[in-house]
């Protein structure tokens, strides 16, 4: 191995077995190969989400799409940051504040991803809970109570999603501009920008998703809806049951829906965690130690999965009485 000055310990250099320096540093200076096809299909998994951004439609499907696209996106970004030539451009060039900088936006991100994540599934809860309400034949008053919490439910839904809105859009504004190196080659260069725009459009897409959740997915029909909040004073009128009937068939497309997202969600957080992974990895090659407000982040995780585990154990202990009755929301994390 090469030795290291002073200057550069925190950034060590990477030889390849079996090349020679000069080898070396020809193999750093120009990134080629497997890692300029892969820069270019983290370009197309861009383009494709830009052009779902500029098509001005915000149905369930496009919204779905989205997820999957940026899915893509963090796929592709995971294998660019694991090829060797990614991390030889990030020490020759030293780029470890550029990583640190996503780092820091990959954590955020991961948080609120599964803060989204818990809000499509509380919002899923409330539509099971109102469909099921609305299939019983007995008379009670189960309907109405469940009509005034999945009004309640999409309240805050639309509350949450608008806070997280803001969020982003700060966290827009707090990601720093990547320094080009004046030395770089172009393929270095590419790589670079490609990384920040492909930063810039996951926090777009997260905007544009949530914005969609903070109005109503469930629009109602004015008359119809009004008639179903009397089902229990008009329980056999034709009326009632056509009230009935029309909401149970809305409330179907749009457990599917949200059934969607809760997988699209679900397929990024495990991308956004490798991606953590692969960045935390890298700043360690280059010798930075671990952030410390990574380590508190770690441990707050830790701490909350803790919690999560022992509260399921509860409720699988106390499942099985039919006095014990608790809330479906679970709270989300605040940044």
């Amino acid at each position: 191995m090469p030795t290291t000055n002073s200057k550069s310990n925190h950034f060590r250099s990477i030889s390849l077995p079996g090349r020679s320096h000069s080898n070396h540093v020809r193999s750093i200076s120009s990134i080629t190969g497997c890692s300029h096809q892969t820069t270019q299909k983290l370009k197309e998994a861009i383009n494709n989400l830009k052009a779902l951004e500029v098509s001005n439609t915000s149905s369930a499907e496009v919204m779905y799409n989205g997820l999957l696209g940026l899915e893509e996106l963090y796929k592709c970004v995971n294998v660019l940051l694991n090829l060797p030539q990614t991390l030889q451009a990030f020490s020759q060039y030293r780029l470890g504040k550029m990583v640190e900088d996503l780092l820091d936006k990959s954590v955020r991100l991961l948080d609120l991803c599964g803060t989204t994540r818990e809000l499509v599934l509380h919002y899923k809860e409330n539509v099971r809970d109102l469909q099921s309400s609305l299939k019983r034949r007995k008379k009670d008053s189960t309907t109405e109570s469940s009509m005034t919490k999945f009004n309640s439910c999409s309240k805050k839904v639309k509350k949450e999603a608008k806070r997280l809105v803001v969020v982003l859009k700060q966290m827009d504004q707090d990601t720093e501009r990547a320094l080009v190196p004046k030395d770089a080659d172009h393929d270095t260069v590419d790589m670079i920008k490609t990384l920040k725009e492909a930063n810039a459009m996951r926090i777009s897409m997260f905007q544009m998703f949530l914005s969609f959740l903070s109005v109503p997915l469930l629009k109602p029909k004015v008359s119809k809806w009004s008639l179903v909040s009397r089902l229990l004073i008009n329980k056999g009128s034709c009326e009632g049951q056509e009230g009935k009937i029309d909401l149970e068939t809305r409330l179907e497309p749009f457990e599917a829906h949200l059934d969607n997202f809760e997988n699209g969600l679900e397929g990024i957080y495990r991308c956004m965690s490798r991606s953590r992974s692969s960045l935390l990895n890298i700043l360690k090659e280059l010798g930075f130690s671990t952030p410390m407000w990574f380590n508190l982040e770690l441990s707050k995780e830790k701490k909350e999965t803790t919690v999560e585990k022992l509260f399921g154990e509860y409720m699988c202990l106390f499942r099985k009485s039919p006095n014990i009755t608790t809330s479906p929301y679970k709270s989300v994390r605040s940044f």
